[in-house]
């Protein structure tokens, strides 16, 4: 019963990132920095509720007080923006196809970033996915006429912000809300001089669903959270790829993005790889029990952030909160 819960809360995490192309456009005609800069405020707002009612004040005040975690987290708040940035951009300026592409390659990135960074060793079916994904982007730059650099953008950014936070090793709910602490004053700043310049987009109705925007931030977390607690990563490994399908189909079927011939022949490869790279993390996970695959969600929200395993029955906010 645990299981299917953790798997519900996964289905429902990924697929709130798949749908998150719906709503940005819902913001217009503000602009990807302003859209951002309140992403940033009211996220920060929640978080700052939440840390408080799960009585996390302490171990995220702890974060800022340790140098060498506080200095990462304040690169990962870097990583997190131009993230977080790029997506917006893309999905506002009719780019939702090739956003999609980011996370469709982001597990791959991050392998090729651990050897690259990490001189980590690959099995082989590792090394053909990365090969067949090579030639996908090969196959897409040639269609496109430059290399898909929004895609490649947004898989770098979070695939540097999953190693970050790796290697600071907080806990969720605590490091996010450092993160946003670190930006939100800027974006505070950047909104109040919109305003008094008179551009500021917001009116009633817009002020509800900037507010919105720190729900859409956390309300996947908390249920990726849940279910990183209940289920196997290698299960979240799988889930993480509803996200970019949904937002495939929204820019093709909703948003009506162009697919040329040469587009569809890219993606079919970029899918072949991760059939790839899936039946591999599978194989190994039957053979020998780990923490899995890392896992992702779209919009930088979360990235390898949870140990594998399972846990029992719990409060949903606490166990995210213990990361």
């Amino acid at each position: 019963m645990d299981t299917r819960r953790g798997i519900a809360y996964g289905v429902a995490a990924y697929v709130m990132w798949g749908l998150v192309p719906l709503f940005w456009p819902l913001l217009q005609p503000a602009g990807a920095i302003e859209l951002l800069s309140h992403r940033f405020v009211w996220s920060l707002l929640l978080m700052v509720f939440l840390i408080v009612a799960l009585r996390r004040v302490r171990p995220t005040l702890a974060l800022v007080r340790n140098r060498r975690t506080a200095l990462l987290l304040a690169v990962a708040a870097v990583t997190i923006t131009s993230n977080w940035g790029f997506y917006i951009w893309g999905v506002n300026t009719g780019r939702v196809v090739e956003t999609s592409l980011g996370y469709f390659i982001n597990p791959l990135v991050s392998i090729a970033m651990g050897v690259l960074i990490f001189r980590e060793r690959l099995r082989r079916m590792q090394w053909l996915a990365l090969g067949v994904a090579m030639a996908a982007i090969v196959v897409l730059t040639v269609d496109y006429g430059h290399a898909p650099w929004l895609a490649l953008v947004l898989a770098f950014s979070f695939g540097t912000y999953g190693l970050v936070k790796k290697a600071a090793g907080a806990g969720a709910f605590d490091s996010l809300t450092v993160e946003t602490a670190y930006v939100a004053p800027l974006a505070l700043v950047y909104l109040i001089v919109l305003g008094s310049r008179g551009h500021f987009a917001g009116n009633p109705g817009h002020m509800l669903l900037f507010a919105a925007t720190g729900i859409v931030t956390a309300l996947p977390l908390i249920c990726f959270g849940a279910a990183a607690t209940r289920v196997p990563m290698v299960t979240l490994g799988l889930l993480q790829y509803l996200a970019p399908i949904l937002q495939f189909a929204i820019g093709v079927l909703i948003r009506h993005e162009p697919m040329s011939t040469g587009r569809w022949i890219g993606f079919s490869i970029v899918w072949v790889a991760l059939a790839i790279f899936a039946y591999d993390a599978v194989r190994v996970a039957r053979s020998v029990r780990g923490p899995g695959v890392l896992v992702s969600g779209p919009g930088g929200d979360l990235g390898g952030q949870f140990a594998g395993g399972e846990r029992g029955d719990g409060d949903l906010l606490e166990d995210v909160a213990q990361g």
